[in-house]
């Protein structure tokens, strides 16, 4: 039997969205056919969810382990507490408690290859437990299990590539954080990730300005002079092919997007707020940079929609797909990488013979 890929899911928040998509992406038989899922969760909440969402056709198998997974099925490994209380559409500390739970085991198991990539379902930051989740987000908890090294987030749509030089920083901290060496980092991690993981051979990067009509030659700010400019001539002289400071509003507005194969913004919402208007039900988030696989919906918990049976499952299912493919991309890489093709002697057949 072929061997398919194992791709871990986290619950997230169990009051929020998550079992929702989790269900629904899961329903599909495709994706059973594409690969082998591992929820860490909780097998009392999600029945509930199935019940919820009249679903009761899906048969869960309950494992212990990873290795005890089985293909064409929903495999899920209980986390956390026995007893969990549901609160339909609600921040309750239990709620958090659940999702970091997951999340530990989950991360724990990708960092010891039981599982191949992860698919995470969305958290609410305000109600982690203080005590074990200290950081903005997924993207920084995962840097922190990888001791530190440095990653990337991309949000992404067929073609279409976002990163950030920041995530999840105040508006009144940005400019003070990017330095020339962090936009330099993240080009770096951004061209190396667009080759490995998504077959690129020679990627084009576009890269926005911080200020309005970048900076108008220091009328607005002076951070395209003394800092954006500088590090792309860096990275072009490194071999990375990479265009700006450009103005976000006009790249956005004229659809300049599409002759990139990826795009750097300086901060969150310069880059998100665009992408998500265009790509909000299929966007997926994916940290790049890191020594394992993860992605993610680009939604929150929407706690707005949570027992209506309204919630899409559409970013959710590219999110999965999107692991798989990306582990592909990267194993593939990494093999021919290891064993590179022989290169042929140069032909003799225009050598002159006497």
């Amino acid at each position: 039997m072929e061997q398919r890929l194992k791709i871990g899911i986290t619950q997230g928040d169990i009051n929020g969205i998550g079992y929702e998509v989790i269900l629904k992406t899961l329903a599909d038989q495709r994706i059973l056919e594409l690969c082998v899922p591992v929820i860490y969760g909780s097998s009392k909440a999600i029945g509930y969810y199935k019940k919820l969402l009249e679903l009761d056709q899906l048969s869960i198998n309950v494992i212990k382990a990873a290795d005890e997974a089985v293909q064409k099925r929903i495999n899920i490994i209980n986390c956390g507490a026995d007893e969990l209380k549901v609160t339909l559409g609600q921040s309750t500390p239990e709620g958090g408690q659940a999702a970091f739970d997951a999340l530990e085991v989950a991360a724990d198991a990708l960092q010891a290859g039981e599982i191949d990539a992860l698919v995470t379902a969305p958290i609410n930051k305000g109600n982690m437990p203080n005590n074990g989740f200290k950081f903005p987000g997924h993207t920084e908890y995962l840097e922190h299990k990888a001791n530190g090294q440095k990653s990337l987030m991309i949000l992404m749509s067929n073609n279409t590539r976002i990163a950030l030089v920041t995530n999840h920083v105040a508006v009144s901290d940005i400019s003070k954080t990017i330095t020339e060496e962090l936009i330099l980092d993240k080009l770096t991690i951004l061209n190396k990730t667009l080759i490995r993981d998504f077959g690129v051979v020679k990627p084009r990067i576009a890269v926005f300005a911080l200020n309005p009509h970048t900076g108008d030659h220091g009328l607005f700010g002076d951070e395209e002079e003394r800092v954006i400019i500088p590090a792309l001539k860096k990275a072009n002289e490194q071999g990375i092919l990479c265009v700006g400071p450009l103005s976000a509003d006009g790249f956005w507005g004229s659809r300049s997007f599409q002759q990139y194969d990826a795009i750097l913004a300086m901060y969150h919402d310069q880059g998100l707020g665009a992408f998500k208007a265009l790509y909000m039900d299929e966007g997926v988030n994916f940290t790049a940079g890191l020594p394992f696989v993860r992605t993610s919906p680009a939604h929150g918990t929407a706690y707005d929609l949570v027992g209506k049976n309204e919630a899409s499952e559409q970013s959710f299912r590219q999110a999965m797909y999107s692991a798989c493919d990306i582990v592909r991309h990267r194993t593939q890489y990494d093999e021919m990488s290891k064993n590179p093709l022989p290169i042929e002697p140069a032909s003799n057949s225009n050598k002159k013979v006497n």
